[in-house]
């Protein structure tokens, strides 16, 4: 112990002397009290430096206590020796005194310094630490993250979990925000999220966190976009940002069978039209059997599309909307259209046109001549062949003309006819015996 005072007592006598040159410093006018500050303002500094926080609590306590604008240094040390003695001590009514002081220096020195904006971020990540198991002191926290925001414009992208976990923790002890507020909030901390990726963070663990911590509110289901979030765009159909949140959010619950999704999806659409906005549109619209909406939709998905594949797509799911109304020379030529940019679907186009080709027979039947009737099923098989459809095939044949007809009628097989009808083809006898 005798070492230890003669090596404060001499710290004391060396620090006077360099504080008393530097600037901001308010010691006591009185001697006896400038001098216990000096002395005490080393001891603690000492103690700080020599990693015994506990011990340095004591001086820096009169300090604070009794001359409390000598240096706003007094504070910030302050703030690191209570926070390291919290972590040291057992005593856990002692750590609670430590950590509220730490909270209560920050407070002090916003008084004093009016420069809050400076360290309120560190303030709330503090309190984020100490009070977050404590739901009776969630609110100081959150409210010291609210007004970083306030002040600064944004938060240290590190600490947007830990704001968002406050929230989650005020939520699901107290119901403290409507689902509305909290997706308001977790926008908001998402938009700084992206800006701080624009400018090459990595912020996938903080987006991961956020995500987990909302789909742990069950907040969010298709009832709830549908019911509480889509009367708001009712009311309000030029509200962007809500749109842009019904559709996110309706993509990432799969909710895509509300209407609230298809209103945000069409003023989405509106605003930035898309190839894939087109095509969802157009598929919900066919859902909802309007298929002259969906042909609207499919027509803007071709002339949006960026690739063949696309276009193939939006040929293909117009021929489909064609044949439903009737359209079938439409339908065929719009089939083909997409076999022709897009290989891969022939079978799928052929196999289309074939079937179109079989349910054609009472249509197109003229009743003079069997073999001319019955041809179309020729038309058929050839439309199966070019879709590797063996099964088709094997049915088209089966309703071939026979030998017979051919004969009654005066034709052969190899003889070249055409279907007529909307059909159209000039197909090669052949006979199904």
């Amino acid at each position: 112990m005798k070492i230890k005072s003669t090596i404060l007592g001499l710290t004391a006598l060396l620090l006077a002397g360099m504080v008393q040159a530097q600037e901001g410093w308010n010691f006591p006018s009185d001697p006896a009290q400038e001098a216990k500050a000096r002395e005490l303002n080393a001891a603690y500094t000492d103690y700080m430096n020599s990693d015994q926080v506990i011990e340095a609590t004591h001086p820096l306590h009169w300090l604070l206590v009794n001359v409390p604008e000598l240096n706003e240094s007094i504070y910030q040390n302050g703030i690191k020796i209570y926070d390291e003695a919290s972590k040291i001590t057992t005593d856990e009514a002692q750590k609670r005194i430590y950590q509220d002081s730490v909270i209560t220096l920050f407070n002090k020195r916003g008084e004093i310094y009016d420069n809050e904006k400076n360290w309120i971020e560190n303030k709330a990540y503090y309190g984020y630490q100490y009070y977050k198991g404590d739901k009776d002191m969630l609110a100081g926290p959150i409210a010291d993250f609210e007004k970083a925001m306030e002040l600064n414009g944004t938060i240290n992208y590190q600490l947007t979990a830990a704001y968002f976990d406050l929230v989650y923790r005020n939520y699901a002890y107290h119901q403290a925000y409507t689902g509305e507020e909290i997706l308001a909030i977790h926008d908001k901390i998402n938009k700084m999220l992206d800006e701080a990726a624009a400018e090459g963070t990595d912020v996938s663990s903080q987006k991961s966190t956020l995500e987990t911590l909302l789909v742990a509110m069950e907040l969010i289901d298709c009832d709830f976009i549908e019911n509480t979030l889509g009367p708001k765009l009712i009311a309000d159909p030029t509200n962007e940002v809500l749109a842009d949140q019904i559709f996110k959010y309706s993509v990432q619950y799969k909710c895509f069978n509300t209407n609230a999704f298809l209103q945000a999806l069409e003023i989405k659409h509106a605003k930035e039209p898309s190839f894939s906005t087109s095509q969802v549109i157009a598929m919900r619209y066919m859902q909802e059997d309007n298929a002259a909406k969906a042909e609207e939709m499919w027509s803007q998905a071709l002339t949006l599309a960026e690739n063949d594949t696309q276009k193939a797509e939006a040929q293909f799911e117009l021929a489909k909307i064609y044949l439903k109304q009737g359209k079938k020379s439409a339908a065929r030529t719009a089939a083909r259209e997409a076999a022709n940019l897009d290989s891969s679907r022939t079978s799928d186009v052929y196999t289309m046109i074939a079937g179109m080709y079989m349910n054609s027979f009472n249509d197109c039947k003229a009743g003079n001549s069997r073999v001319k009737d019955y041809s179309i099923y020729i038309a058929a098989y050839n439309a199966y062949q070019r879709a590797g459809d063996s099964s088709g095939m094997a049915n088209a044949r089966s309703r071939f003309p026979s030998k017979e007809e051919l004969f009654t009628e005066g034709m052969q097989a190899g003889q070249t006819i055409s279907t007529g009808c909307w059909i159209g083809e000039t197909v090669t006898l052949a006979t199904r015996d």
